[in-house]
């Protein structure tokens, strides 16, 4: 997801002191505050899901690249409330990694009203192997949460590297690579789709590889496209050739051009189901109608998919550089609305969300206008987090609109450890050591 401060062309690292938390507070039953995004595994570095790098930089794109119309496209399109009975995309928000986003599904659909949030959004951690073969314990929720609707989608980002964070250079990257693509990697993802048909979610929307075509992310293209689409397609093929499967495969990179278009990375129609796009509000100053229109684009992956006969999504979408924003929210719904991608899924913690935000108001009222059940109250109120009672490990889910968002503090006889404004960012708030146990966040 997106990174805190603006980086041109950097890569950003595991975050070991959040491995450490969340392993530690996971072994003394402790439950998290309900706005730290903490992978729930014990057994490995819990590090946070996709970090899209700004898809072009703050002054890569000269004003006069972009084309100008009599009527902006978002001042066209802006969509009314909805109305009982008309179709709405399914859409859904990440709201954590394991059982604690689930949880907070209902929440949100309280917040709009009531309103069907069909999507269910997580991310398998990059650390080790272990891991993208998939932990029962932590796919569980999920499978079980799928399989209560027919109609409800399960996506969930699979790295395709180990290791993924680690900042590798490129010719490490490039030799993984084509080791993928000789097959040494196989047995991995033959694990993950056989797990996933025996948790009886067959039918999962698989992000493979995301944001391909950045720096971040040991599984990007740019070191060698040719071996990563081989790479792509041999692990396509391995999850496929399990009995029972009926998985979907999103190729999705960051809007922009970034490190290398991302259409130098496709695959290939054979092996792709969903062209899928991360799109944040930046860089700072880009208005909505210019993300449309910028190379490698909105319009460019809807005009992309339409030509390979393929459906898009959103996987990754929602605030950022340009700070609450209003108008970026109006478009973006405008713009889903029109092109009916089969999910989206809008990233919702700060600085990117509306309901576990409170730094967004405007937006947040704008997204809750759009999207709440016609049911719901017209007045749009501030969003707020689920309260974590003091015994149970999991936060209670709001059963009202909910109003501001408190700050997390530390827990009774918990001294915080000062580590900095940047590393608590990443690990979404403080590490505190608590007196006669184990650590704890």
């Amino acid at each position: 997801m997106a990174p805190h401060q603006p980086r041109a062309g950097s890569r950003r690292l595991a975050v070991v002191a959040a491995a450490v938390a969340a392993s530690a507070a996971l072994a003394s039953g402790t439950g998290f505050a309900a706005s730290d995004p903490v992978h729930p595994s014990t057994t490995a570095a819990a590090v946070r899901p996709a970090t899209p790098r700004s898809a072009i930089s703050e002054s890569a794109i000269p004003k006069s690249a972009i084309p100008e119309s009599a009527t902006p496209w978002s001042a066209a399109r802006t969509p009314g409330p909805r109305q009982a009975g008309k179709g709405v995309p399914a859409f859904g928000a990440y709201l954590d990694y394991g059982a604690l986003g689930v949880d907070r599904i209902a929440g949100f659909s309280n917040w709009l009203g009531g309103a069907e949030v069909r999507v269910g959004h997580t991310y398998l951690p990059g650390d080790m192997w272990s891991n993208i073969e998939g932990d029962v314990g932590f796919l569980g929720a999920w499978a079980d949460w799928r399989r209560q609707k027919s109609d409800r989608i399960f996506v969930l980002n699979v790295p395709m590297l180990e290791h993924n964070e680690a900042g590798f250079p490129d010719e490490q990257v490039r030799q993984l690579l084509r080791l993928g693509a000789a097959g040494q990697f196989d047995h991995h993802f033959r694990a993950l789709a056989e797990r996933l048909v025996a948790l009886k979610v067959p039918d999962t929307v698989i992000v493979l590889g995301w944001e391909m075509n950045g720096t971040t992310y040991t599984h990007r293209c740019a070191p060698d496209p040719e071996a990563w689409k081989q790479y792509w397609n041999r692990i396509v093929t391995t999850m496929r050739s399990v009995p029972g499967q009926r998985f979907r495969f999103d190729f999705t990179p960051s809007r922009g051009r970034d490190a290398v278009p991302w259409t130098q990375c496709y695959p290939g129609d054979a092996t792709v189901d969903i062209v899928g796009m991360d799109s944040y509000d930046q860089p700072s100053g880009l208005s909505f109608d210019e993300q449309v229109k910028e190379p490698y684009g909105l319009q460019e992956q809807v005009d992309f998919a339409r030509a390979h006969g393929k459906s898009v999504s959103y996987p990754e979408w929602g605030l950022f550089r340009n700070g609450d924003n209003a108008a970026y929210m109006r478009g973006m719904l405008a713009w889903m609305d029109e092109h009916r991608p089969v999910y989206n899924t809008l990233t919702d913690y700060c600085p990117h969300g509306v309901w576990l935000c409170s730094g967004n108001p405007t937006s947040s009222a704008a997204y809750r206008a759009l999207l709440a059940s016609p049911t719901a109250q017209t007045t749009p109120t501030g969003p707020t987090t689920p309260t974590t009672p003091a015994t149970p490990t999991r936060p209670t889910v709001p059963t009202a609109p909910p109003a501001e968002l408190p700050a997390p503090e530390p827990g009774a006889g918990c001294v915080p450890l000062e580590l900095g404004d940047w590393i608590e960012h990443w690990i979404g708030g403080k590490i505190c050591t608590r007196i006669g146990g184990l650590p704890r966040t």
